[in-house]
C-alpha cells in the first residue's frame, strides 16, 4: 500500500507579484504561476506519480494550480474536493495592503509579529494557530483516512494552510513552524506508515 500524500503550494499569484497581503482574497495566477503549476505536474509525471483523489481550497489560485498540474498528468477527470478549511490564513485588515506600506502604518516589528508569530492575529484576521485549528481537523477527518486507505492524494493549497499540515506531519513546534518557507509550485511528496506517521519525505525539483 502506497499511502501517498503530495502537497503543493499554489503558483505565484497576481498579489504575490505585487507584494500584497492576500489571505482570503481571490486573485488569479500570473503567467509565471501558471508555468509553476505546469512544472509541478511535469515533475510529478517524471517521478512516476499518479493520484486517485485531490483536495484544494475554495480560492482560485489553488484550484487552478491543481487543475494545471493534473492536466500535465493527463488526469483532468480526477475527483477533487474543495473546502474553505484549506483556505489561506485570513489576514483580516491587512488583506490587499502592500507589505511595505503596511509596515509604514504599523511598524516593521508589528508586521513581523503578525506574519511570523504563531498565535498573534492581525486585526480582524487569523493567527497561524487559528489556521492550524481549522486545517488539522479537516486533514484528520477527510484527507488522512483516504491516504491510509491506500488512495494516492494530492493537496494544492496555500503557504499557511500547508504549514499547518506540515506541522503535523513533520512534528514541528509553534516556535519552528512560522519561519518555515514553502516555495510556490514545488511538490512535497510524503509516504505515510500505517500509523499515519511519515515513512519518507521528498521535495521534487521543478
Amino acid at each position: 500500500m502506497d499511502r501517498l500524500l503530495v502537497l503543493v503550494r499554489h503558483g505565484q499569484s497576481e498579489w504575490n507579484l505585487k507584494n500584497l497581503f492576500t489571505g482570503w482574497k481571490n486573485p488569479d495566477l500570473t503567467e509565471r504561476g501558471v508555468e509553476e503549476a505546469k512544472r509541478a505536474g511535469r515533475a510529478l509525471k517524471a517521478a512516476g506519480l499518479g493520484f486517485d483523489r485531490g483536495f484544494t481550497s475554495e480560492l482560485q489560485r489553488a484550484q487552478r494550480t491543481l487543475k494545471l498540474a493534473l492536466g500535465e498528468l493527463g488526469a483532468e477527470s480526477l475527483p477533487v474536493r474543495s473546502d474553505i478549511a484549506l483556505n489561506e490564513r485570513d489576514y483580516g485588515d491587512l488583506a490587499g495592503l502592500n507589505k511595505a506600506e503596511a509596515a509604514k502604518q504599523w511598524g516593521d516589528e508589528q508586521i513581523h509579529i503578525w506574519r511570523r508569530s504563531y498565535d498573534v492575529p492581525p486585526p480582524g484576521g487569523e493567527s497561524l494557530k487559528d489556521t492550524v485549528a481549522r486545517v488539522v481537523p479537516y486533514y484528520c477527518q477527510e484527507i488522512l483516512p483516504a491516504v491510509l486507505n491506500g488512495e494516492r492524494v494530492i493537496v494544492a493549497a496555500h503557504g499557511n494552510s500547508l504549514r499547518a499540515l506540515i506541522m503535523v506531519l513533520d512534528r514541528l513546534t509553534p516556535k519552528t513552524v512560522p519561519s518555515m518557507e514553502l516555495h510556490t509550485g514545488v511538490p512535497i511528496v510524503y509516504r505515510l506508515k500505517a500509523d499515519s506517521t511519515v515513512d519518507s519525505k521528498e521535495t521534487l525539483a521543478t
